[in-house]
């Protein structure tokens, strides 16, 4: 008999911040985790999106571009733990930065 691992499921929070890098004041829709100005992220979450379990909280660093099934990602990477994460892109993130990293993580 096949025993099911526990799915870990999305943690919705509706949060509104100031950017650490850029100073943007971002509004937050409950799935925001990221600056959409210089995308960068801070490192909140440990085990699932929206647990703000992690420790550190350094400053997530976009590093890469990636695109899955038609669905752009930025990974991050945190500067103080080097923790690497992928991030699903939104209609407002910075189509020039999105075209900077990609170009710079080649």
């Amino acid at each position: 008999m096949k025993i099911k691992a526990k799915r870990k499921h999305f943690i919705r929070k509706q949060e509104n911040f100031v950017c650490d890098v850029c100073g943007t004041q971002v509004t937050g829709t409950g799935y925001t985790n990221h600056c959409p100005n210089c995308l960068w992220s801070k490192h909140l979450d440990e085990q699932v999106p929206g647990d703000r379990a992690a420790a550190c909280h350094g400053l997530m660093e976009p590093i890469g571009v990636e695109l899955q099934k038609n669905q752009y990602y930025i990974v991050h990477r945190c500067q103080s733990c080097h923790k690497i994460t992928r991030t699903r892109t939104n209609s407002q993130d910075s189509f020039e930065k999105l075209l900077k990293i990609n170009k710079q993580s080649y």
